[in-house]
């Protein structure tokens, strides 16, 4: 499996945990006594998809960027 391979399936993966993390803390808060910090739990998945989603997304430009550098 090489690297983009890698990133992709854990961008997939992660996704997953991420809408977990989403739907514990609907439940969390619908509590009667909600704790407040559980809203954060999110976040932790969410920056890395955020990082893995950029290069997932810049991928493919630097993909053919590179080409023309090298033809050149």
């Amino acid at each position: 499996m090489n690297w983009n391979n890698w990133i992709r399936q854990f961008h997939r993966w992660l996704s997953i945990v991420f809408t977990l993390a989403v739907l514990l803390t609907f439940v969390a808060l619908a509590q009667a006594q909600p704790i407040v910090w559980v809203s954060y739990v999110p976040l932790a998945p969410l920056a890395l998809l955020w990082i893995s989603g950029m290069y997932l997304f810049v991928l493919p430009y630097a993909t053919k960027w590179r080409g023309k550098r090298r033809t050149n």
